[in-house]
């Protein structure tokens, strides 16, 4: 491929050092690249050569124009043109924002410079594939409201993305995730960010209703439709008509009403109980289950066709314990509200602390930690809660997971992120010398103090031994 037949690629960053780095990766993949510092740059430049790029990659946090108003600015002169966006910021809110925008993908920073190069590799060919006119249109609604879900995990990272760009498709979701992960928090968003964010967002929790009543809260009765039905009720469809309708626990849902479920799913329409008349509604209804609906299909308590219509897209909540690195800001958002609400000071956590809430399997996942903060907030005398403020249970938890022969890995990794957490120094050479001293010690506790057995068991030569002795002792 010559230059002259090579991809056009722009990159816009005003940090200079990202910009070099991502460009020269993409010229060595083949593509002729130019970077910008700004988006006032590329209008610049866009009114000067009049054609544009074939590709172009944007920070989304700029002085000046931002990302987001770069967008809205290409969308105008090259609305076929795709854009990557760059950002820090991996959250429902930034992600969201650059799909609404028109953004056909979304990197996050720091990013590996083998996925950017794939990630333009992708871009081009589907640019290719769709064959847009120069002259296509394409429209969203403005930037939506700020963003309830906290996390800094890949995982979170990776459902963020999703939410951003499944927001603005009319499609079923069905959200998964062990109770207390947050699983109305993704529906929130996914409406919050959607066309219908001006419309009603109906939650109901399935398992929390009878089922001899469930059928009236989601359908409606009229009056006289059964013993105590004095005058028409509305159901939750009705009420969420133009807008959203989040159905939790749906794997507790009776078979009766999954198969009046699965009609409105279909066609759009029901009858009140007791009711003749026919309603038609406009829902995109979002369902959440902490069940294998799997296996329930499989022992005959789930519809398989009703599964197929609520998993268009499936979204998995990942429970607390597999990001554990969200924990301290998770905590410190828990504090900051309950001091909002107590107006008071907020509390803070210290180290060990922090420690043990790492620790911690968490089975109530945030909805657990979330109770514990507030619970902190409200007794913890001091303005910084120690580990004796946590309560027992946390304790208990802590103590049954120290008796495991492996659990001593996990408080390890517990330890080093609540260091890193605190920005602490030299993590490395500190957990060195208290592996040392607690290896040392128990190894002579074992041989009652006999240095050249306590050595020979721990395969180290004696005198390595009497050093590290030295070395520790002299730093107590």
């Amino acid at each position: 491929m010559t230059d002259a037949d090579a991809a056009r690629v722009w990159v816009v960053d005003d940090d200079r050092s990202v910009r070099f780095v991502l460009a020269t990766a993409l010229r060595d993949a083949g593509y002729a690249v130019t970077g910008f510092e700004s988006a006032g740059d590329v209008m610049a430049a866009l009114d000067r050569a009049g054609a544009g790029p074939d590709l172009l990659f944007t920070d989304m946090r700029m002085p000046g124009d931002d990302g987001l108003a770069l967008l809205d600015a290409l969308r105008q002169r090259l609305p076929a043109l795709p854009v990557v966006v760059m950002s820090a910021y991996t959250d429902v809110a930034s992600t969201a924002g650059a799909f609404r925008g028109g953004a056909q993908e979304f990197l996050s920073k720091p990013f590996d410079l083998d996925d950017a190069v794939a990630l333009a590799a992708r871009a081009l060919d589907s640019r290719a594939d769709a064959g847009a006119p120069a002259d296509a249109t394409a429209t969203g609604p403005d930037a939506a409201a700020s963003d309830a879900l906290v996390g800094d995990a890949p995982a979170m990272q990776q459902l963020f993305r999703a939410i951003g760009r499944l927001a603005q498709a009319p499609l079923s979701v069905l959200i998964t995730g062990e109770t207390g992960t947050g699983k109305e928090l993704v529906a929130r968003a996914l409406h919050r960010e959607s066309p219908r964010a001006q419309r009603p967002f109906v939650a109901l929790n399935t398992a929390a209703i009878p089922a001899e009543l469930l059928e009236s809260e989601l359908f409606g009765h009229e009056a006289g439709a059964f013993t105590g039905a004095n005058r028409r009720h509305v159901g939750r469809f009705e009420q969420a008509h133009g807008g959203t309708l989040f159905l939790d626990e749906i794997g507790d849902m009776p078979a009766l009403l999954q198969t009046r479920l699965l009609r409105v799913l279909a066609e759009g329409e029901f009858f009140r109980v007791g009711g003749r008349e026919l309603i038609r509604v406009d829902v995109r209804v979002l369902a959440a289950t902490h069940q294998d609906l799997e296996v329930r299909v499989g022992d005959g308590s789930f519809r398989a066709d009703l599964l197929h219509r609520l998993d268009v897209v499936r979204l998995r909540l990942p429970p607390l314990r597999e990001r554990r690195e969200d924990i301290p800001r998770l905590a410190e958002r828990f504090l900051q509200r309950a001091a909002t609400r107590f107006d008071a000071a907020p509390k803070r956590l210290s180290p060990a602390a922090l420690a043990r809430l790492m620790a911690h399997d968490w089975p109530g996942n945030v909805r657990e930690l979330e109770n514990l903060c507030w619970r902190v907030a409200a007794l913890a005398p001091g303005e910084v809660a120690g580990v004796e403020d946590l309560g027992e249970t946390l304790a208990a938890g802590h103590a049954l997971a120290a008796a495991d022969g492996a659990a001593w890995e996990e408080s390890l990794r517990a330890w080093a992120l609540a260091a890193l957490a605190t920005h602490a120094d030299g993590i490395h050479a500190r957990a060195r010398e208290r592996l040392d001293q607690v290896l040392l010690q128990a190894a002579l506790d074992h041989t009652g103090g006999r240095r050249s057995e306590a050595a020979a068991r721990l395969g180290l030569g004696r005198n390595t031994l009497t050093r590290k002795l030295g070395t520790s002792r002299g730093r107590r």
